[in-house]
Parts: C-alpha cells; structure tokens; sequence
C-alpha cells in the first residue's frame, strides 16, 4: 500500500529547501507499516516508542526541551528523561505512570513510514487495545524480561491475530535487568512460540531490548554480542507486509448516494479492496442487480482506476437501486450475502453479552438489527481452549451465531477487513458493545425461505372481528399480574373475543421448563414467549401475557418483534412492601431466608417501565378497577371494533 506523502517540516539542521527535492521525491514513494505496541503492564511499551523516535532524531528541538522539562516534573527516572512522557500525554496517565488511550503517532526514516499505536497494557483498556489492533498490520509484543510470558500478552496476541495481523516481533525488554542473559531471552522465546502455534499461521521475529537504555531499539547493541538479528528499527524498516486488499477482488461500501441535481446520481465510498475501471460490470449487493461503470469521479477529476483506500464516486450506466450501505462489487466475483452469520466477539461493557438481546450490527457503512442467538463457546486466553457459556463478559472473548434483520454482504476477516470486521452497538445507550470479525454464513441462512401464504393476519383478525394484540402484563412477584390477566380474558371472553393467556407459571411446565431463574435463562424465557405471542397475534389474537420480565431491555425486544401498536405494556405498579405483605405463594418468605436465589425484588433486580401505555396502581385500585382500565385502553386503541 503506497501513500502520496505530505511536504514534512524541516528539523532543526536539516538541508536547506533547494536541497529537499530528492529527499521530497524520495518520500512519496515510501511505503506506510502500521505497527502496535502491546503487552501487559509496566512492559515498556511508551517509553519504547519514545527511545525510538529519540535515538532515531525525529524529534523537534522545542519538543526535546518540553520532554527534560516534563520528566522533571512526571517522570520515574529520578530526573533523567523519561521516554513514556513523549507518548503518555493524558493527565491521568501521567498522574498514574500508565497508558489509558491508545496514543498514535506518525514518523518517518529514510526507509520507510510509520504509524504507531501504543496500546494500554491494563485489562480493563481492552477495548483500546482491540481498537489500536484493528488499524495495523504488525504487532510489536513486549515482554518484561523478568516477569516472562503473562496472561496479558497471551490476551494482547489473540486479540491481535483475530484481527488480522500476522506479523508479530516479541520485543523482550528490560534486558537490562536480568544483566542481558541469553539464557533468560531464549526461555521467554521458546514459551511465547509455543503459546503461538496456536493461534495460526504467523510470522514471530523476537529479538531482545532495553528500551530505557536503546539497546537493540534503533542500534545493535554490543552489550548481547549473542544476538545475530537485526535491530527493531532496522526490521520494522525492511519487514514485507501485504495488505489482503491488494490483491482481492473489487468491493465499494456505499457511504452516500450523492444527488447535487436531477441529473446525476453517483454513488461514493472509499475502496475497501481490489480495482475498478470504468466500462468494468459490477453487482450491487444484496439486491443482485448488475450494470457498468461509467465513470470514476474524484475532487480532483475523472480517474481511469481506482484502488484501495481511495475515495471516490461511481455513476452507473443504469438506474438500479443502490443505497447507503449497499456494496458494489466485482460482478465475476461478488462477495457472498447472508443473515445467519458465525462470528468471533471481544465483549467491551459491564452489561454482559446475553444470547437472546437485541443490538444493532454495524459492519462497513450498513447498520442492521442483530440478535445472538447462541453462544457457542467462550475462550479461555490462557490456553485458548473453548469452553461453554451463558453469557459472556467485560473483555471475554467466544464465538457466536448472530441473527441479522437483513441480508448483509460480508466477507471473512482475513480476506476482507472491512466487509468482515463489525461492532455491535446496545440499543439502549448507543454504546459500543462489542467488536467481531465474521467467520462464515450459516448454512441454514441459504436453506431457509419465507414461505407465502393466502391467509395472512389480516384475513385471520377479520374473520374474529377484533385487531390482534399483546397485552403485556409486567410487575413485581405478587403485584397481581395473574388476577388481572385471568379477570380480563374473562371480560374478553364474555365480549365474544378470542383471546389467550401466557402466564409466566403455566408456562413453565411445558414450554420453558429447561429454563432457571439466572439472569441468562430469564432473557430466554422472554425472548420464547415473544415469539410464540408473535405466532398468536398472527393468528389473530388478543394474547395476554401475565410475566414479571424485569429487564426493560426484554421487553423491548418483544416489542420489536411485533407491528406498531400490537404491544401494549401494561406496568402492575405494586409497591414492594405490598408485594412481600401479599406474599401468595409464599415465596419472598424463602427468598429472605435464603432458599430461593435470584429472586426478583429481593436479590434480582426489577426494572419498571419507563413509557408504558398502561400504569395500574394496584393500591389505589381494585383488580376488576384495574382491568376495566385496560378494556377502555382496548377499545380506545380500535382493538375491540368491528371489523
């Protein structure tokens, strides 16, 4: 991958600008390497880029001066220069001595350039780790050569290699400190390799260093005359990496579909992989449809190609339908389309990944609706083996099948990064989850089909004389849920309706009788009854269902399963104390004394509506006040009207 480069601002003492044209001609042909720096904490990783930047002068004299003047004030090298000061710029990490963001920074030698990521070393910055890891394609691993191999590398190098980086240099530093012993080296060496094999085919340069002294950093060092390798410059400067999108077929996300008049509409985007000419047939994706490039438009005029990573607007011989996140791609080789998909996911927030919520999936410039539907396995980072799950938590790392609203064009990671990477947004907060990378489609997403049938819904709800519906009944344990269900479908009942009752007991003796009282098995547990009162709208009921359903989020997906205005929440508002003075089956007697877990209100928390159709007060009124409430909210609603 080549970059036009920017003109540089002289250093102080460099030549004079009449001599800086075969130096500028020089630059633009460079290559640009995207390297991390990673590993566990207090590794090294800061003050390594900072003693390659400075023993390799790249460094601004008035940036010189500002680092003696800081390593005064925050440095830990009892008045000496501190090199993690040049990357470490947060307050807070230099308050600390850590890294908290990933810190970027740009340089260039005579060889090559350079964009460095120093990634925090604490489990509980994964997440900017994984972020740094996504935009490289070599990872510099530092190891302590005191402490050897720890759990954070092993995490740092499987978060690396599942974001596709191959190339890896195991920096051991602080040679110094174990008096530059081979013997140390070569242990750490041999153990990091082992562990290494299992993560795939990888390309492990390791080579041992002082970052605070420069050993091995920009310079061989005499102080490991045993050490025949290169210095860690002098690789980065020479190593061969190949991008997949070099050598892929042609595929453009569409960003926008540009529209400045009536007579013309293009469609633009930056190049994710392989080369487009004008006159060349691409395919649209997922509508199939198919047409020629016309022409290849720019800022700066027409192109006769265009390749990765450049912006650029396409128009089309034809009028098909493209929109915003469509993909355009190679017509001969069109990357494939799915709903049902496997992928590997690093989870990135408090609130656990439980199979059965809903998130939204954003992978190139398409966003869709998304379900996990199974956690397959979890993986353990220091063994890397697989074991089972429910949930998975804050920096866990497992494979799951995910469910999507719609068919997306996607690509494995390792062929195509940005087709094939994604993350997960929560629905609530609008918060990144999670981030994967898609593995392949599931072979039952090309086997099934949506089978068209005569009667539909409306056909059904006709011939009953009412609209269908969810009366969604939530409350604490004992608020009086299934009083009022059973007094409304009688009232429905007497009214001639067809109607039918899920209550969260009944069942639980047939229908999720597999299922216990965790917080993953309640997720469940609501997301089948859902579906199965999504199944009986459709036959054209009026289904009531009496559940506690304590997590909002829940009740929400059950909401989004159905049309607009076939759910009706209908919050029992009961005070707790009432509840537990209730106490019907006397269960928050067991729960108090210990014998029932997870139980909700006591130990289990409860989450009440925060916009429901319906507030019943079971306090100020009766059970029959209460239903009476819900039948004018019914027949206010239309649901009650002939039809």
């Amino acid at each position: 991958m080549r970059e036009t480069a920017a003109m540089p601002v002289p250093q102080a003492g460099s030549a004079a600008p009449t001599e800086m044209a075969p130096h500028l001609r020089q630059q633009t042909t460079h290559t640009v390497l995207r390297f991390l720096t990673c590993g566990s904490v207090d590794d090294g990783k800061s003050t390594l880029i900072g003693r390659l930047l400075y023993d390799a002068k790249l460094l601004f004299e008035d940036q010189l001066a500002a680092l003696n003047a800081d390593s005064k004030i925050h440095g830990t090298q009892a008045g000496d220069i501190d090199f993690a000061l040049l990357v470490d710029g947060l307050a807070a990490e230099r308050e600390q001595g850590i890294t908290i963001d990933v810190a970027y920074r740009h340089f260039t030698t005579d060889r090559r350039k350079f964009m460095v990521a120093d990634a925090p070393g604490h489990e509980q910055y994964t997440r900017n780790m994984a972020t740094g890891a996504s935009n490289c394609e070599l990872a510099v691993i530092l190891v302590d050569a005191r402490k050897g191999v720890l759990t954070q590398t092993k995490r740092h190098s499987y978060i690396a290699s599942l974001f596709g980086i191959r190339h890896f240099v195991l920096a051991v530093n602080k040679m110094d400190l174990v008096e530059y012993r081979q013997a140390v080296f070569t242990e750490i060496e041999a153990a990091y390799r082992s562990f290494a094999k299992q993560l795939g085919v990888l390309s492990i340069t390791a080579l041992p260093i002082s970052a605070l002294k420069g050993d091995n950093v920009t310079q061989v060092s005499a102080a490991m005359p045993w050490h025949q390798g290169p210095s860690l410059l002098r690789h980065l400067e020479e190593v061969e990496v190949r991008e997949a999108a070099d050598d892929g077929p042609f595929r453009l996300p569409v960003q926008w579909v540009n529209r400045p008049n009536p007579d013309f509409r293009g469609f633009s985007g930056t190049v994710a992989s392989g080369t487009v000419r004008p006159g060349e047939e691409v395919v649209a994706l997922p509508s199939g449809r198919t047409s020629q490039v016309r022409r290849i438009h720019t800022f700066d005029g027409d192109l006769p190609t265009a390749g990765p990573g450049q912006a650029v607007t396409l128009t089309l011989a034809d009028e098909i339908d493209v929109s915003r996140g469509d993909v355009l791609c190679a017509s001969t080789q069109p990357s494939p389309t799915s709903d049902q998909l496997e992928a590997h996911l690093l989870w990135m927030i408090d609130d656990d990944l439980i199979p059965g919520r809903q998130y939204r999936l954003k992978c190139a410039t398409r966003t869709v609706n998304c379900v996990v539907t199974e956690l397959k396995y979890a993986v353990n980072i220091n063994t890397l083996e697989h074991r089972a799950a429910k949930k998975l938590e804050l920096n866990g790392v497992g494979v799951a099948n995910l469910a999507l609203s719609e068919r997306i064009a996607f690509e494995p990671f390792a062929q195509n990064p940005t087709l094939g990477g994604f993350i997960l947004i929560d629905r609530r907060s609008n918060a990144t989850a999670g981030v994967g990378v898609f593995d392949f489609s599931l072979h039952r997403a090309d086997n099934l089909v949506w089978q068209t049938l005569t009667v539909d819904k409306d056909h059904r709800a006709a011939i009953k004389h009412q609209r269908p519906c969810v009366v969604w009944l939530t409350g604490l344990p004992g608020s009086g849920k299934s009083t009022i269900a059973n007094l409304l479908e009688s009232r429905l009942h007497n009214l001639h309706r067809h109607t039918y009752t899920l209550d969260g007991d009944n069942v639980r003796h047939g229908l999720t009788k597999d299922l216990g009282f965790t917080e993953t098995d309640r997720v469940e547990n609501v997301r089948r009854i859902g579906e199965t009162a999504k199944l009986m709208v459709d036959a054209g009921l009026i289904v009531i269902v009496a559940f506690i359903s304590p997590y909002r989020s829940d009740r929400r997906m059950v909401r989004r399963l159905l049309d607009e205005g076939e759910f009706i929440e209908a919050f029992v508002d009961t005070p707790l104390a009432v509840c537990e003075d209730r106490d019907p089956k006397g269960l928050y007697k067991k729960a108090r004394a210990g014998e029932v877990p997870n139980f909700t209100g006591i130990d289990a928390e409860y989450q009440p509506p925060e916009q429901p159709e319906l507030t019943l007060d079971t306090v100020a009124m009766s059970a029959e006040q209460c239903t009476q409430k819900v039948l004018e909210h019914l027949q206010a609603a239309g649901v009650l009207a002939l039809t």
